[in-house]
């Protein structure tokens, strides 16, 4: 299996818990709070442990939180480089209502950081050995990251022959589409702001889409569609994926699953177009684990293997 690294610029400490009724002004009795690693690529490279793989997550991390952060991933057995932050790692925090069965959730913003980090994390990446065959930039961006924190990383990975995914949004998105890179995953909403106006219809996706690989910022877009599935433009052609039905228990972590069932696929030497079904197959799976659990193996290949079929 080729290799996989994963940078998080933004992890998060991730804390949930539970409650009878969310109400305003009274001190909520909450259950026993669960603690968990987050952060986009820290949770595609937990997903890749799940499914069997191995992918390195690198990220920044701060203070008392960030040390218990490291502490989380080292216990799940998840292969990591954490790159000291002079500041403290930021928290999320989610509650669920067990009377509707609602989830609130409060994720917190980074602290700003400045280039001295940037390049804490570019001497980083630069310094692995070996070089990762897929570098993964998943997440969030603190303020503080520049244009040129991204032109760095897409030279770098191009420089030694590294296929780089991007599933962020905004401008660190565009920002990262004007290198160019190999892969990314907006989804429906994230490619009408990376293109500038509104999406209308599959048609309009598949046009934008293809405007992107045709313009060579990207060799593959993989737009995720929710409940619908995804939909891949490669070279190739276009392919819309069908998600399967599954009883939905939550929705959190479906993306980065699928991110991370993508790679973990290619990194295995499967087609672009059996890799994404691949990753299709782990954001389902995620949706049937409750609160922020991540996809689970034997789901993912019950599910993959049930899509194929419908194909043949």
């Amino acid at each position: 299996m080729q290799t996989i690294v994963t940078l998080t610029m933004n992890p998060s400490l991730d804390i949930s818990t539970s409650v009878d009724t969310v109400v305003p002004e009274h001190k909520l009795r909450c259950a026993a709070p669960s603690y968990e690693p987050g952060g986009g690529g820290i949770n595609v490279a937990r997903a890749i442990h799940k499914l069997g793989g191995a992918a390195t997550a690198c990220y920044l991390a701060g203070g008392p939180t960030g040390q218990m952060l490291t502490q989380l991933l080292a216990e799940e057995g998840v292969v990591q480089r954490p790159i000291q932050s002079r500041y403290y790692t930021r928290e999320s925090f989610a509650v669920y209502e067990t009377t509707s069965g609602q989830q609130y959730r409060f994720s917190m913003p980074g602290t700003q950081i400045d280039n001295v980090e940037c390049n804490l994390v570019v001497d980083r990446i630069s310094s692995l050995s070996p070089m990762p065959d897929y570098l993964v930039i998943s997440g969030s961006f603190p303020p503080g990251v520049t244009d040129a924190f991204f032109a760095e990383l897409a030279t770098l990975a191009r420089r030694v022959g590294a296929r780089l995914v991007v599933d962020t949004s905004g401008p660190a998105m565009q920002a990262a589409l004007a290198q160019g890179v190999f892969l990314i995953k907006p989804n429906f909403r994230e490619l009408g702001l990376l293109v500038g106006r509104q999406i209308k219809d599959d048609l309009d996706l598949r046009r934008e889409a293809e405007a992107i690989v045709a313009g060579g910022q990207s060799e593959a877009v993989l737009v995720s569609l929710g409940a619908a599935g995804a939909a891949l433009v490669t070279k190739a052609g276009y392919t819309q994926f069908r998600s399967p039905t599954v009883p939905i228990q939550s929705k959190v972590g479906a993306g980065d699953s699928m991110v991370g069932g993508l790679v973990f696929a290619l990194a295995r030497g499967y087609t672009f177009t059996d890799a994404a079904r691949f990753g299709v197959a782990a954001g389902a799976a995620a949706v049937m684990t409750p609160g922020s659990e991540l996809c689970r193996r034997e789901d993912v290949e019950r599910l993959y293997a049930q899509m194929q079929k419908d194909v043949q």
